[in-house]
């Protein structure tokens, strides 16, 4: 059974890091574009970051940029976003998603995957 479950998540202060996981079960990364999502309440849900399948090509949102990476690790079956200088406008719930063979994507519902979610607090 495909899975993806996100942790990392909690509580920070503004200007602090977190990294978030999401690890694969019943699947291999590697051959998936993985995107990072997050909801912030009563907002939309918007893409964060991605990596395209079999590669190590990213994009981000112009709100994370240059404070947020995505990184792979394919021995683990694992994907990361690491978070720094996070703001309290990044508080959110954070959700990683897969879609097979896919590119560089933003978009939502061009993702077939999706983890439950962790959340993500940014308060002093």
């Amino acid at each position: 059974q495909l899975q993806l479950v996100e942790s990392g998540g909690g509580l920070v202060q503004p200007g602090g890091s977190l990294r978030l996981s999401c690890a694969a079960s019943g699947f291999t990364l590697t051959f998936y574009a993985i995107g990072w999502f997050r909801q912030a309440p009563g907002k939309k849900r918007e893409g964060v970051s991605c990596v395209g399948s079999s590669s190590s090509i990213t994009d981000y949102a112009d709100s994370v940029k240059g404070r947020f990476t995505i990184s792979r690790d394919n021995a683990k079956n694992t994907v990361y976003l690491q978070m720094n200088n996070v703001k309290p406008e990044d508080t959110g719930v954070y959700y990683c998603a897969a879609e097979p063979g896919g590119g560089l994507s933003l978009t939502q519902s061009e993702f077939e995957y999706w983890g439950q979610g962790t959340q993500v607090t940014v308060s002093s």
